[in-house]
């Protein structure tokens, strides 16, 4: 094996940070979309995420676990932000999450641009 060769395990966390960037940037995109909803569409749409979160947390899979719990805490935050008097304290947490995720999946993103570069 040559020296300029990466071990599979740097493309395996290559990967992962690439595709948590993804997941991350879109995830923010979302959340921010689901706290400019109208109440009701933000409820119906925070209960199908929380449908989903849920399904992906009964998923036999382990890495699915972290992002169906991501997913089903962003649904109920979002339901509990479109309450009336309890959606005034809950809401600047949507938008905190959003950017909280979109941080992450940029640092993910410039850490997988980054890997690429060395890899070339």
């Amino acid at each position: 094996m040559s020296n300029n060769m990466v071990p599979y395990e740097s493309r395996n966390g290559l990967s992962k940070k690439g595709v948590t960037a993804i997941g991350c940037i879109a995830g923010g995109i979302g959340l921010f979309v689901l706290g400019s909803l109208s109440p009701v569409a933000g409820i119906v749409a925070g209960a199908v995420a929380g449908v989903v979160g849920m399904c992906a947390l009964a998923s036999k899979d382990p890495e699915d676990k972290t992002p169906g719990a991501i997913t089903a805490g962003a649904g109920a935050l979002t339901i509990v932000s479109k309450l009336p008097i309890v959606g005034l304290l809950a809401k600047p947490f949507l938008g905190l999450g959003a950017v909280i995720l979109l941080g992450v999946g940029i640092w993910n993103g410039v850490k997988f641009f980054k890997g690429l570069k060395a890899r070339s």
